[in-house]
């Protein structure tokens, strides 16, 4: 089996409201691009990245002459010819490998008839827990679904723990005051008190504002504090002067972090991510290392449709170690590109897929709309607020959202 082409496709995906986050906002959509690696067998593997649009089209149909004649099952090989670590020095092709590696994955899985998850050891678990993954919104196209008050996100949150089961909560804040927040994030507490909950305002707050803000909820049944402050030596701070676990996405996405994180702790749990860590099997690789130090893992979110989704799932069910409910932005989605619609979700869990390779395959006619759609309202500026024009964050942040300011309604994103 050998490569003979690779191909990629730029999609928007309408989700049910905009997402706010502490460096902007979610447009009322996602930009994903979708990755097709063919084979002179005839089969196509499948990968998904985030963004980019036309320029990460570019990227990836620029590296077919490295591909073409390439074995897919050589995934080992593909971390050097793509991203040499001296190489990506000048050009980090991280995330484009990661998508080649899904597709390579799905490739090995579909040819020897079995699923992504024997490739790597075996599945250990035959579904994966998600958190309901909460975010401060703008109302939608109808005026409805805004959150913004403490009593939208209670409700809010309810919604979907009645409609999906979820069981574990996570508030992506940063984007008013601590102090606000902290209220919110208490009247969840508050609201559902048998469930497990976890905090994430993406590095925002100085260090002493994560330390109070840390101490401030001790008293709940948190997961962790993840990202308060931003950089190993500031929650490295934070981590001495509280009980709670730190977690990490964004300063621990590599094996050199990794080590440097063991030799000197700054956090207690790594949040593994197929698109950062380049591909499926790092994070086999970096899990086995979090149980050697016994460190905590669970799985980051970065805004996936089906297939990276898939991905997701198939590393989960390998990891013995993965003690906490996965992210997922999957439930703000109003569709998806894969064939028979979204996976669904079961008692706060969706099943691991089953079939050869990554077990999704893509609904044609779903891709070419969505496609289009991204054609007709192109790329939006992930690291600005629309609700606040010429604003952009400070680290640490100080400038915050007024919560007594209501969301402005807009069409940008066709929103149904």
């Amino acid at each position: 089996m050998r490569i003979t082409d690779v191909r990629a496709t730029t999609v928007t995906m309408p989700l049910r409201a905009p997402l706010r986050h502490s460096n902007g906002a979610h447009w009322g959509r996602f930009v994903r691009t979708l990755v097709e690696v063919e084979t002179d067998n005839g089969l196509i593997g499948l990968g998904e990245m985030g963004g980019g649009g036309q320029s990460a089209e570019a990227a990836i149909t620029g590296l077919r002459d490295y591909l073409v004649g390439h074995d897919p099952a050589r995934t080992e090989a593909l971390r050097f010819m793509l991203a040499n670590p001296t190489a990506s020095l000048y050009n980090n092709r991280t995330q484009l490998l990661a998508a080649i590696e899904f597709a390579c994955l799905d490739l090995q899985g579909q040819h020897l008839g079995v699923p992504v998850h024997d490739l790597l050891g075996g599945r250990v678990r035959d579904q994966v827990e998600f958190a309901s993954y909460l975010f401060f919104r703008y109302p939608g196209a109808d005026g409805g679904g805004e959150v913004r008050t403490a009593e939208q996100l209670v409700e809010h949150a309810g919604r979907l723990r009645e409609k999906y089961g979820f069981t574990t909560h996570k508030l992506k804040g940063g984007v008013f005051s601590p102090e606000y927040e902290l209220q919110c994030y208490r009247a969840l507490a508050e609201a559902f008190p048998q469930d497990r909950f976890r905090y994430d305002p993406n590095g925002a707050l100085s260090v002493e504002e994560g330390i109070r803000f840390a101490r401030a909820i001790e008293d709940l049944p948190n997961d962790f504090l993840e990202d308060p402050t931003f950089g190993l030596n500031g929650l490295r701070r934070v981590r001495e002067n509280t009980s709670l676990p730190i977690a990490t996405n964004t300063v621990v996405v590599n094996f050199e972090q990794l080590a440097t994180n063991v030799r000197d702790p700054a956090v207690d749990v790594i949040l593994l991510d197929t698109t950062f860590w380049g591909g499926i099997r790092p994070c086999v690789k970096a899990a086995g290392v979090c149980e050697t130090f016994q460190l905590g893992v669970a799985v980051h979110s970065s805004g996936e449709l089906g297939v990276q989704l898939a991905t997701m799932l198939h590393m989960g069910a390998v990891v013995p170690n993965l003690t906490f409910a996965a992210d997922a932005h999957y439930h703000h989605l109003q569709d998806d590109v894969i064939q028979g619609g979204k996976l669904a979700y079961q008692g706060g869990a969706i099943e691991v897929p089953s079939g050869p390779g990554l077990g999704v395959s893509l609904d044609r006619d779903k891709v070419a709309e969505y496609a289009e759609l991204y054609r007709e309202l192109g790329n939006y500026p992930y690291d600005r607020d629309p609700g606040r024009p010429n604003w952009y964050p400070l680290l640490p942040n100080f400038d915050y959202a007024d919560p007594s300011t209501p969301g402005t309604t807009w069409n940008e994103a066709r929103i149904s």
